[in-house]
Order: structure tokens, then C-alpha cells, then sequence
């Protein structure tokens, strides 16, 4: 039989004292009480008549001997345990603990270890690993119950206090001799993952199978949804390969990964794949769920292709799945973003005919879908009907889509009635609320109340983000002002707001439109200093600034560059080709490259 290992220096057994420090004095009064009476009043938890007995002492003295005792209970140490860290206000040591949790491991008592264990990531601030790691080696020799209490430990870590911990706590475990489960590895692979960080998922994925920890149908997929969120779907597929030769067969929630995937990747192509892994699945014998085809229409809704959404819909009816709120709105949106909005008013009606309620997401697309076409007046009799009847709980989203709307037609002061309207139904403006109105008024002007915007979205706490700098930087560029508007994208980098490729764009298109193509040039070099490599627009801007002040082989030359990086000339490059080169007899030497676009990017 394990036991607890004891040190040489271990105190002789238990002799609980009274122990009535003289005040001032290091002198003690000793006056013995039986073990029993302890344990008794432990037992039926008589904290009074115990505190006088420990506050003479030492709580961690206690304990101490308690731990050290083969006359208590494991149970009775453990409710002394914890009574005497929330009565003395105490946080016992990472030994004690670990004492503690052998003791629990060797009765058998898991749920109470991760229950302590818990407890112990919370207050233990910082947890040293080999501390922790070096107590259980020391106290037991009961290799099986101590890489139970540690692989606890790593799934403590992971539910309590994020991956950190027990990555480390991963990485160290077999300089100890400690080897991790499933139990843990799998939950801190999931949330290594949420957080997109994709090298760790990688490095503990294939660190478990050198140390033979064969990983499960969960540890495949969870692995798989990693590599397929962060665009690396080869690796994914590669996963997928090695747990059909490992035994594992692929499942709904293995495709739904790499559906997902290939619809978030961005590229020509993608929802082809997606389509096809769909395809793949049925043939396999799996089928496909709901979740599968709302992967799916919204790929397609998102790729401005809501007719194979639709088409999506028809099928998973015909294969006895029910469609949800988000299938419909998923749709809903994509019909609506692409101005078909009497379809999605059909698919409301039709969502509500099946028994399914509209909420504020199918009211909100729809409400967008007026006001991209200008049908503001329907858009507002939607809004008010939702208002006035209260078929759903208005949020944010709802107000800020009408009054972005009113803001880009110019309609200012329908615009504030809305943000207005905000305080009466007690929903709190966001930055996106302010974004709107800041960019209304400056559209029409208006700086200063602009600016007063921006002093109150600050007064309330809101911090401006990518978007609020973005339309300062914009608004400076469009009178002329772009060193304001430098000055300004130093402010958001002071800020800590990262720049993004529509800031840097702005910036570009500001300096093209002065006649100044060169410090446009030096601001892209900054831009490619700070990560962000040029796209599609800033060869477009760049092409355009330099044929309008007539350098045309320069103009050329940009765009044999963006060629041969692999993008594809969209509809404002062949515009500006016409307008601004061949229009003005020059004719382009593209080197071949124009219709050499298999794969090219976007």
C-alpha cells in the first residue's frame, strides 16, 4: 500500500497543545488535549470552541501537525483546511496543498481534489510548477496517484486561469516523470485553439504522440478546427490522414472543421472545396446536421452567392433537417446584402410560418437591406413597428443600422432622433453608434460637432477604435489636410490601436490625390515596416497617382508589380488602365502577366 512518504525531520506524532502565548513573550502554557476532542470538534465543525485553541497558536502549525497525523481523517483535515483559510484569511503553501492532495489521492477522493485544486489556482499566486512538481515527488512514492493529482492540475489551470499554466505544466511534466491524460490534454488543446494559438496546438499535438499518449476522436477533431480556423488546411487534412491510419474515423463534427475552414479561408475556389468536403461526407456514409449547412450558407451568403444558400436550404429539408433562426437569418442577410430584399421578406414570412420566431438578427438584416437601397422610409416603418409593437428586444445593432443609414444619406437630424431614441429604451450607444455620427458630420462638414462627438464618446468610457480613426483619417484626406491625417495615424499608434490596411489606403489615396505619388511611396514603406503588405487598392491608388501627374512608366511598373505578386486587376484597375494610360495614348507593357491569375489573390 502507498502512503504519504515522510521526511526525516518530520515532527514526532501529533501532540496538540493549547498554546497561550504570553503577550510580548516567546513563553508558552502546554496544557494537552486528546486528538480525539480535536477531532471531534472538527467533526461536527464547532469552529468557536476550536478558534480559541488555534488563534493561541499558529493555523499553518496546525496543520502542519494535522497533515503529519495518522490519527485524523483525511475528510477532517481538508474541512479544517479550508475553514482555516477562510477564517484566518490565510493562503496555506503549495506543500501543504500537495500534502494534502495525496492524502485525498490515496483514499480514492478525486472529486475533492478537483475541487481543492481548483481553489488552489485561484489563491496560489504565482504557482511555480517545479515547486509544486518537486512536493509531490518528495511527500509520495505513489507514481500512479501523483500524475492523477497533476493531470488535475493541468485541467484546474485550464478552467481557471487560461492555457498558460498548464502548457507549462505540459512541457515540464516529463522532467518529473509525470505523464498527462486525455483528461487534461484535450481541454487545454481546446482552449490553446480558442485562442488561435495555432503553434502551441501543433507543438502539444504532436509532443503527445512522442510521448505515446494516442490522442482520440476529440483530440483529432479538436486539432483540426485549430489548423482550419487559422487557413493552415493542409495541415488539417494531413490530421484527418493520420487518424484514418491511426484507427479513427472521421465524424459530422471532423467535416463540419474543415467546411468551416475552406468558407473562412477567402480565395477563389473555397466554397467550391467547401462543397465538395460536403459531398465527400455523404459519400462516406456521414451526415451531414444542421450545423453543417449553416457552415455552408453562410460561406456562400458571405461570397455574395445567396442562390446556392437557397439551394442549401432546399436539400438539408430534403434530408429531414429542420432549419433554425440562424439558417434563416444566415440568409435572410445574404439576400438582403445583395438587395434582394422582397426574397428576404419572403423568407422572414416563411421563417414564421414554420413555427420559428423573428428575432432582432432577422430584423436588423432587414432593416439593412432597406437601407441599402435607399428605402429609408421602410426601413424606419420596420424600425417602428419593432418599437411600437415590441416584437423583439431592440439592441444596439438594431439602432446603429438605421442610424448609419440616415448618416450616409445625409439625414443628420433623423440620425440623432435615433441615438436619442437610444436613452428612452435604455440601450447604451457603443462606438459603432459614434463612428456613424462622427463620419455623418464630417461627410457633411460639420468638424466641430464631429469633434464634440469624439469629447463625449470619451467622456462615457467608449475608447475609439480602428474604425473612429479611419474616419478622422479619411475626413482630413478628403479637404486636403493628410499631415493632420499623419498626425493622427501617430496618435492611434500611441494609442496602441493597430492601423489597418483601410487606414494606410487612405493615407496613400490622400497624398495621390495632393499630386504627391512619392509620399505616398514613403508611407507604404511604413506600412510594410508595421506588417501590412500592399493589396488590390493601394496598387490601384498608386497606379492612378502616378499616370495623373503623367509618370506613366512608373504607373507601368506598379502594376507589373502587383501582377507578378499574384493579384488579380479588379474592375477599378482595368478603369484606370483606360482612363488614365491608354486613353491618354499610352499603352501598357504588361509582360505577359494580366490573364495569368489561376493564383492569384485578391
Amino acid at each position: 500500500m502507498y502512503r504519504l512518504r515522510r521526511r526525516l525531520s518530520s515532527p514526532p506524532p501529533l501532540l496538540l497543545h493549547t498554546l497561550a502565548a504570553a503577550r510580548g513573550g516567546e513563553s508558552f502554557n502546554t496544557n494537552p488535549i486528546p486528538p480525539s476532542q480535536i477531532a471531534s470538534l472538527i467533526s461536527e465543525q464547532k469552529w468557536s470552541h476550536l478558534k480559541p485553541i488555534i488563534e493561541s497558536s499558529d493555523p499553518t502549525r496546525f496543520l502542519h501537525q494535522l497533515l503529519h497525523s495518522d490519527n485524523f481523517d483525511t475528510a477532517l483535515v481538508l474541512s479544517f483546511f479550508k475553514w482555516s483559510q477562510a477564517d484566518f484569511q490565510v493562503t496555506h503553501s503549495t506543500e501543504h496543498y500537495v500534502k494534502l492532495f495525496i492524502l485525498l489521492a490515496n483514499d480514492k477522493k478525486y472529486p475533492k481534489i478537483r475541487s481543492l485544486l481548483h481553489t488552489f489556482v485561484k489563491r496560489v499566486k504565482p504557482i511555480s510548477i517545479p515547486t509544486f512538481c518537486n512536493a509531490l515527488l518528495t511527500l509520495s512514492d505513489n507514481s500512479c496517484a501523483n500524475s492523477v493529482v497533476f493531470d488535475m492540475l493541468i485541467l484546474a489551470s485550464v478552467k481557471n486561469g487560461g492555457p498558460d499554466l498548464a502548457l507549462e505544466g505540459f512541457r515540464r511534466a516529463r522532467d518529473y516523470g509525470l505523464k498527462p491524460s486525455l483528461i487534461s490534454c484535450n481541454p487545454m488543446l481546446s482552449a490553446l485553439a480558442n485562442e488561435c494559438r495555432i503553434g502551441d496546438v501543433e507543438f502539444v499535438y504532436k509532443e503527445m504522440i512522442r510521448r505515446k499518449l494516442a490522442p482520440n476522436l476529440i483530440t483529432y477533431n479538436t486539432v483540426i478546427s485549430g489548423f482550419g480556423k487559422a487557413g493552415k488546411l493542409n495541415k488539417a487534412i494531413d490530421v484527418v490522414e493520420n487518424m484514418k491510419i491511426n484507427g479513427v474515423s472521421p465524424n459530422v463534427v471532423t467535416y463540419n472543421a474543415l467546411i468551416t475552414g475552406y468558407c473562412k479561408k477567402g480565395g477563389p475556389g473555397r466554397m467550391y472545396k467547401a462543397d465538395m468536403l460536403l459531398k465527400e461526407m455523404v459519400d462516406s456514409g456521414i451526415s451531414p446536421n444542421v450545423i453543417t449547412y449553416n457552415i455552408l450558407i453562410d460561406g456562400f451568403c458571405k461570397d455574395d452567392n445567396a442562390a446556392a444558400g437557397i439551394r442549401l436550404l432546399k436539400e438539408m429539408r430534403a434530408r429531414g433537417l429542420t432549419p433554425c433562426v440562424i439558417t434563416y437569418n444566415t440568409l435572410i442577410n445574404g439576400l438582403c446584402g445583395g438587395g434582394r430584399i422582397e426574397e428576404g421578406i419572403r423568407l422572414r414570412d416563411e421563417m414564421s410560418e414554420s413555427g420559428l420566431e423573428p428575432n432582432i438578427g432577422t430584423y436588423t438584416a432587414l432593416i439593412n437591406g432597406f437601407s441599402k437601397k435607399n428605402l429609408l422610409e421602410e426601413a424606419r416603418e420596420l424600425f417602428d413597428e419593432i418599437i411600437e409593437k415590441g416584437v423583439v428586444s431592440v439592441n444596439v445593432l438594431a439602432f446603429n443600422s438605421l442610424i448609419n443609414a440616415y448618416c450616409k444619406a445625409g439625414r443628420l437630424e433623423e440620425a440623432v432622433y435615433i441615438r436619442n431614441l437610444m436613452s428612452e429604451k435604455t440601450v447604451s450607444p457603443n462606438v459603432s453608434t459614434y463612428n456613424c455620427l462622427i463620419g455623418g458630420y464630417y461627410e457633411d462638414g460639420n468638424t466641430e460637432a464631429a469633434r464634440k462627438l469624439l469629447e463625449e464618446m470619451e467622456e462615457k468610457g467608449l475608447v475609439p477604435d480602428v474604425v473612429t480613426y479611419n474616419v478622422r483619417i479619411n475626413a482630413m484626406c478628403d479637404i486636403g489636410e493628410t499631415r493632420k491625417a499623419v498626425r493622427i495615424l501617430d496618435e492611434m499608434r500611441k494609442k496602441g490601436v493597430n492601423p489597418s490596411h483601410v487606414t494606410y489606403n487612405a493615407l496613400i489615396g490622400g497624398y495621390c490625390k495632393q499630386g504627391n505619388p512619392n509620399a505616398a511611396l514613403t508611407l507604404r514603406k511604413r506600412m510594410e515596416r508595421e506588417g501590412k503588405r500592399s493589396n488590390v487598392v493601394t496598387y490601384n491608388l498608386l497606379i492612378k497617382g502616378f499616370s495623373e501627374i503623367g509618370k506613366m512608366e512608373e504607373a507601368n511598373g506598379f502594376l507589373n508589380e502587383m501582377l507578378e505578386k499574384g493579384f488579380v486587376p479588379n474592375e477599378i484597375t482595368y478603369g484606370i488602365i483606360k482612363e488614365e494610360m491608354m486613353d491618354k495614348g499610352f499603352a501598357p507593357d504588361i509582360d505577359g502577366h494580366m490573364y495569368n491569375g489561376s493564383s492569384a489573390k485578391t
